[in-house]
C-alpha cells in the first residue's frame, strides 16, 4: 500500500509541477554510474527455502536520462547485482525505464523517479535456471554539482518491489541504496 501511494505522489508530482525559469539549461544527456547495494526481502512457501529470509546483494551499474527540459528526465537503468552469501539468488541483471522529476539549484540537484522493467537472476527462487520477471522502483536522490559537467551521485534511495514467484504473494518488497558519479553531455 505504501509503494501504491508514494506511486501516486510521485505521479500528481510530475502532472502539476509549476514551470520553472532555469537559471541554466540542463545538458541534454546525464550518464551515470556507481555502486548499488540492494536487501532482498523474501517471504516464500518454497521448498529449501526459508519462510522469511533477507539476501544483501552488492553490484553496480548505470543510468542514462535524457532531460527533456530543467524539471523533467526520462531515464533508462541497467544493473547487475551478486548476492554476498550462498542463497538461491546468486546474481540478478535489472533493466528499468521511466520519468524523473529534478530540482535544480547550484550546486545540489534533489530528485524524484518512478522505474518500471524487468529483473533477470541466474536461478529462480525454487527452481534452477535462468528467470525473467517485472520490477520496479519509486524513490529519489541528491546530486552534488561539483561543475558543470561532473557531479557526485551522494545518495539514490528507493523502494525496489520484484516479482519473482514465491509461493505466496509473488512480490518482495526491496531496498535498493547507490552511490557513484554523474557526467553531464552535451548542451541544449
Amino acid at each position: 500500500m505504501q509503494a501504491r501511494s508514494m506511486l501516486v505522489f510521485i505521479l500528481l508530482m510530475l502532472t502539476t509541477a509549476l514551470p520553472v525559469k532555469a537559471q541554466e539549461e540542463p545538458a541534454k544527456l546525464e550518464e551515470s554510474g556507481g555502486y548499488s547495494f540492494i536487501r532482498f526481502n523474501v517471504n516464500a512457501k518454497l521448498p529449501g527455502v526459508p519462510a522469511h529470509d533477507s539476501y544483501n546483494a552488492s553490484g553496480g551499474g548505470g543510468q542514462l536520462a535524457f532531460n527533456a527540459n530543467s524539471r523533467l528526465s526520462l531515464v533508462g537503468d541497467l544493473s547487475g547485482y551478486v548476492v554476498t552469501a550462498g542463497r538461491p539468488i546468486a546474481g540478478t541483471f535489472s533493466y528499468l525505464f521511466g520519468p524523473r522529476l529534478n530540482f535544480r539549484r547550484h550546486r545540489i540537484t534533489p530528485f524524484v523517479q518512478t522505474l518500471f522493467g524487468g529483473i533477470a537472476s541466474t536461478a529462480d527462487l525454487g527452481s534452477p535456471g535462468p528467470a525473467n520477471h517485472f520490477a520496479m522502483t519509486a524513490g529519489g536522490g541528491l546530486d552534488y554539482n561539483l561543475n558543470k559537467i561532473v557531479a557526485i551521485r551522494v545518495l539514490q534511495a528507493e523502494y525496489y518491489m520484484t516479482k519473482f514467484p514465491d509461493g505466496l504473494s509473488n512480490r518482495q518488497d526491496n531496498v535498493r541504496i547507490a552511490t557513484g558519479l554523474v557526467f553531464r553531455l552535451g548542451r541544449r
